[in-house]
């Protein structure tokens, strides 16, 4: 099984060394598809395997049209509930209710003091321990008692499966919840066969909610292992009858065919990573490969499409960068570009930790 590594939820950046690893600089559910797995399993390439050539430049040039009206900032906000709280944060640290377990994992934004005491810290079920390494690999430790790789989780109904992994995600990403609520809203509301497609897909969270809100699912990721832990939460949350196709491929690579063969979606999620590689050792940099992915992503957008939702971690710009982008990308297509970031409402002393940032096309 090939490393399955994500570095962008760690608050922490990072760049490629010379050898294309990514130094540990974070991140969840995102050109190669997600490099840890947004937090995602990254591939390494074998060695009887050659990378694969990097397609040629796509042509960009500025579009025609007005360009689409404008809301920012929008802040996004995950407030504590029965299935996720951020319970309290500080310190370099933070302390979450996944389900039945207190987790203790590293955050790096979180440079205040704690709320809570610390005996309620002390209660916690499991902490990631030790520095993240070049490949991402931590491990968890259990002060009560030993706990298994995976437990139930839910969402809004859906039944999940956490899994304690060696790069300090559990397999969702909560402050995502907004977008997905969003996305079902659109789906429902257009009374129509909808088709999604969701790039760096990771754990299948968005395809799930938007698959039972009655949309047409294309869910990729270079990762099988997160393809396969995809499928486990299809089958436990009783969406096996859902038409969901679960594809493992680089996300750049597959948007290209499908721009070939003419397939086209009336809802776009990408969620990419700073830095990551393909399967086939396809290599993704977001600031240099993120403008063509996401004028690929219009081209690949229905006549009559309802969003396109690009979600960015742990990279060194503000969402005025992407907001930009999205807005020139989309000009001529009407809507509304909305942009600003994604954060979870602490529960102890009401702090709000940004996660990420975003952008996304209304029709």
């Amino acid at each position: 099984m090939k490393s399955f590594r994500d570095k962008r939820r760690d608050g922490r950046p990072h760049q490629p060394t010379k050898s294309g690893a990514a130094q540990p600089r974070p991140p969840e559910n995102r050109p190669a598809v997600k490099a840890d797995a947004r937090p995602r399993e990254q591939h390494i390439v074998k060695p009887d395997n050659q990378p694969e050539p990097k397609s040629a430049p796509r042509i960009l040039a500025r579009r025609d049209g007005a360009l689409p009206a404008e809301q920012l900032p929008v802040i996004l906000e995950v407030a504590p509930n029965a299935d996720y709280a951020l319970l309290d944060s500080g310190t370099g640290q933070k302390l979450e209710q996944y389900g039945p377990y207190r987790i203790v994992r590293p955050e790096g934004q979180a440079i205040w003091q704690k709320a809570l005491p610390a005996k309620d810290w002390e209660r916690a079920d499991a902490i990631f321990t030790g520095d993240t390494d070049e490949e991402g690999i931590g491990r968890w430790r259990f002060p009560k008692t030993p706990l298994g790789e995976t437990w139930p989780m839910k969402h809004d109904g859906i039944d999940y499966l956490g899994r304690f992994t060696s790069f300090r995600h559990v397999g969702v990403f909560p402050e995502q919840a907004s977008h997905w609520d969003h996305m079902a809203g659109l789906v429902a509301a257009a009374k129509r066969p909808v088709k999604v497609l969701n790039l760096f897909g990771y754990t299948g969270l968005a395809s799930l909610v938007a698959a039972r809100a009655g949309a047409e699912v294309t869910h990729v990721d270079a990762s099988k292992k997160a393809i396969g832990w995809a499928r486990e939460n299809q089958e436990m949350a009783g969406l096996g009858g859902k038409p969901i196709r679960w594809i493992v491929d680089d996300a750049v690579k597959f948007a290209e065919r499908e721009e070939r063969r003419g397939s086209r979606y009336d809802i776009v999620l990408f969620d990419p990573p700073a830095y990551g590689r393909g399967p086939r050792g396809e290599v993704w940099q977001l600031f240099e490969d993120l403008p063509a992915l996401t004028d690929l992503c219009r081209s690949i957008l229905t006549p009559k499409p309802l969003a396109v939702v690009l979600t960015a971690y742990s990279i060194r710009a503000s969402f005025f960068a992407i907001h930009a982008l999205m807005r020139d990308t989309f000009a001529g297509m009407g809507g509304k570009i909305e942009s600003g970031e994604l954060i979870i409402r602490e529960k102890s002393a009401g702090r709000a930790l940004s996660t990420s940032l975003f952008s996304r096309w209304v029709a």
